[in-house]
């Protein structure tokens, strides 16, 4: 996900999240994956934070970008699983310190917009 579609897949995450209260604390996206540190409320299940997400961002990336509709033919922009885990024994820090070494992303690749 690079370029204006990697840009307009941040901005819709970020959306869906701010709908459902789901705060992101750190966020890269790759070429071909996203990395999310996210702090959701109790009640609302990883399986449920992901097909909110996956969801409305597919949804949304169709209608504006038609031509993906070829590349990703059956609708599924996705791939079917995701990988969850919770922090645990690791800080906070630790997985932010991940997250900004991990892929060395460029400025406009980060989610998060407040210090």
């Amino acid at each position: 996900m690079t370029g204006d579609v990697g840009l307009k897949a941040r901005e819709l995450i970020r959306q869906t999240c701010h709908a459902f209260e789901i705060d992101i604390l750190k966020g890269v996206i790759s070429k071909d994956h996203v990395h999310l540190l996210v702090s959701a409320p109790p009640n609302m299940a990883p399986s449920e934070i992901m097909r909110r997400i996956k969801g409305r961002t597919s949804a949304k990336l169709f209608e504006s970008y038609p031509d993906l509709k070829k590349k990703y033919w059956g609708r599924h922009f996705w791939a079917r699983g995701y990988f969850c885990v919770t922090s645990g024994d690791l800080t906070e820090e630790m997985i932010k310190e991940y997250l900004d070494h991990h892929f060395e992303p460029k400025a406009e690749d980060n989610f998060r917009t407040e210090g």
